[in-house]
């Protein structure tokens, strides 16, 4: 895997200059002409935002019961790389955590003040709020990025691709992902995840500035917010150098342990029985709104409201979805199908849900009985990041509770940035899953920059409506993207088919003698007697077969792990699936042999094909019993070819 790509890299670098460049020179007229553009896809293209999500989410539910969700994320004999807390934490984080920081007291109390439809200030309108808040923060986010984050583990651990944008592409480009689409594409990628988190670090970072504020009288101003900023952008570089499962997925975990102490806190102080009942009638009244709301256009209004709240909404996510979904990507090596897309949609949904339920619907309690008009004043003013704090003033432990929000502030933001840094830098290194420290130090901090520079200049709206809308061509990316996997999941179906009607035709002479067999079974191998046996007995073997395929037109090649630990025979078809098999070291513990009590240490030879290990041991197989298990999977293979050219 390639550790730096500069067909990626230069370009991206420069173009985020020239971006932040022309943001800051051009100034106003900037803003006005990228809020232009994004005001003109809204109004006469907003239609494709809400018809994308809603085939996204339709989309995966149905792949997710169907058969195809038993394919595994990787071979399949893999496991998941990280537990389901870790897992869910990450996700969390990365997805939109701080978003519910700023938002979960904000929004419900906007919508409340200023409804769509129906009076202001009243218990309808704070019904209303509540579901409108589910729609915009619910399942449709992560119905977009579980989509694109299926793509991407799909084809980088099932297929080897490299763990980038273009690979979703491969089954409708094949190789010319690797040539200049392929590179234009992870370019794009990279500018969506840099200024779309830069712009949310310089927007956030006053929120943090109005907690300092309000807790200790730090003044809210542009010098101090770089100053946070560059805090930030510290923690952050220091998290992506330590690695994911050093720095990223720690900090992850911290965050949600943070939150979750936060959320029943405000839980046991606030309205508990009341907050119960709520949550159970929000997702009922979001459950039986979903379709309407989900294809709501305002189509016989001016449709101003639904522009400005849920089109936002759906390009934000929209243009987030190449970073969020590489991140979860990244980290689900090993799932099902199945348990990546009910984890991702479910999970972070129904947490999210009861965050708002907890926070929204306190504050809209304290509106609706009167108690709560300086909060109210606040969001008529569009003072939303003081709402927050003042809101937990209403609570006990007001000065506690406070510099806990601005601990979970911070460390949101810290884990939104060290993982874009960290995809940004997979994207420029070729899909390397580990990228080299300079690249994760580069990104990061020039993130931090960015975003400080944006924030002094007042260039940070321009970029903003400019990622929002370059989320309309890449919604027709995800559309592609998906087709590519529906005839990625057929192929796997036509390989099962021909695996179950391929023959199984002895090989005269080459079958093992039960003697033979059952004191290989007894043998507890050292892990240098496979490593000798694969160099004497299943290399020569693949030398011996490499001139009979070759004679066939076929390409054959011998590769040997670092280690190793694994050797293999690749069988080139052009352009069909190429066939793999191989041999690797496996070491096990077994049960201790009868009489005693220690367990043994046993080394085995198991055999892995392109969809994983097989499971079953072959050491101690002479030459020509390696070629016939061999044949016998290649036999099988041809007739997977046979069923997906000529069957399907």
């Amino acid at each position: 895997m390639k550790k730096f790509e500069p067909a990626v890299f230069i370009p991206a670098a420069v173009l985020i200059f020239a971006g932040v460049a022309y943001a800051v020179l051009a100034g106003d007229q900037a803003e006005a002409l990228f809020g232009d553009l994004r005001t003109l896809i809204t109004v006469n293209a907003g239609w494709v935002y809400s018809v994308g999500v809603g085939i996204f989410l339709v989309a995966a539910v149905i792949v997710a019961l169907s058969d195809w969700g038993r394919i595994k994320l990787g071979p399949d004999d893999s496991e998941p790389e990280y537990g389901f807390l870790g897992w869910f934490a990450m996700l969390f984080s990365a997805g939109m955590g701080i978003g519910l920081m700023f938002f979960a007291v904000a929004e419900p109390l906007t919508h409340y003040v200023s409804p769509p439809t129906g009076d202001p200030e009243t218990v309808a309108a704070a019904e209303q709020a509540m579901v409108l808040t589910f729609f915009h923060w619910g399942i449709h986010a992560w119905a977009v990025y579980a989509i694109v984050g299926l793509s991407l583990a799909y084809f980088a651990f099932r297929h080897n691709l490299p763990l980038t944008i273009r690979s979703a592409l491969y089954p409708l480009i094949g190789e010319r992902i690797y040539g200049p689409i392929g590179h234009a594409v992870d370019v794009v990628a990279i500018l969506g995840t840099l200024f779309g988190v830069a712009t949310s670090l310089g927007y956030g970072v006053s929120q943090i500035n109005a907690g300092l504020n309000s807790l200790f009288g730090l003044p809210i101003s542009p010098p101090v917010q770089v100053g946070l900023i560059v805090l930030i952008t510290a923690l952050a570089t220091t998290s992506v150098l330590a690695g994911l499962d050093a720095g990223i997925k720690r900090l992850s975990e911290l965050n949600l342990f943070l939150a979750i102490g936060l959320m029943v806190f405000v839980f046991i102080a606030g309205p508990t029985l009341f907050l119960i009942g709520a949550y159970v009638q929000n997702i009922g009244d979001y459950v039986d709104q979903l379709a309407l709301l989900t294809f709501n256009v305002d189509a016989y209004g001016d449709g101003v409201w639904v522009n400005d709240w849920t089109l936002f909404y759906w390009g934000w996510w929209i243009s987030w979805s190449p970073f969020v979904g590489m991140f979860i990507a990244r980290i689900s090596r090993g799932r099902t199908i199945r348990e990546f897309i009910l984890g991702v949609l479910f999970g972070p949904t129904l947490f999210t849900f009861l965050w708002m339920t907890i926070y929204g619907n306190t504050a809209l309690l304290q509106a609706v009985s009167g108690t709560a008009e300086p909060l109210l004043q606040l969001v008529r003013d569009g003072d939303t990041p003081l709402v927050l704090f003042t809101f937990l003033e209403s609570l006990p432990f007001s000065a506690i509770t406070s510099v806990l929000a601005i601990i979970l502030v911070t460390t949101f933001f810290v884990t939104s940035s060290d993982s874009g840094s960290l995809v940004k830098a997979t994207l420029a290194s070729g899909g390397a899953l580990t990228p080299p420290l300079w690249q994760r130090f580069f990104w990061a901090v020039l993130e931090g920059v960015v975003a400080a520079v944006l924030l002094l200049t007042g260039g940070l709206a321009a970029l903003q409506s400019a990622t929002i809308a370059a989320a309309l061509p890449f919604t027709f990316v995800i559309f592609l993207a998906f087709i590519g996997l529906m005839r990625a999941w057929s192929m796997e179906t036509a390989r099962r088919a021909g695996v179950k009607s391929a023959p199984q035709l002895p090989v005269e002479g080459a079958a093992v003698p039960w003697r033979t067999r059952l004191k290989l079974m007894f043998s507890t191998p050292k892990p240098e007697d496979v490593r000798f046996w694969m160099k004497e007995a299943v290399e020569p073997a693949f030398q011996d077969v490499i001139p009979e395929m070759e004679g066939q037109g076929l390409s054959a090649r011998i590769e040997w792990s670092e280690d190793e630990d694994r050797v293999w025979l690749t069988v080139s078809h052009g352009e069909q699936p190429d066939f793999i098999y191989g041999v690797e070291l496996k070491n096990y513990e077994e049960a201790p042999a009868p009489g005693s009590s220690l367990t043994q240490q046993n080394s085995r030879g198991e055999v892995f094909l392109t969809e994983g290990g097989q499971h079953y041991c072959i050491y101690g197989y002479s030459k020509t019993q390696v070629i016939r298990d061999l044949i016998r999977h290649f036999e099988r293979h041809r007739q997977w070819i046979h069923h997906l050219v000529n069957v399907n």
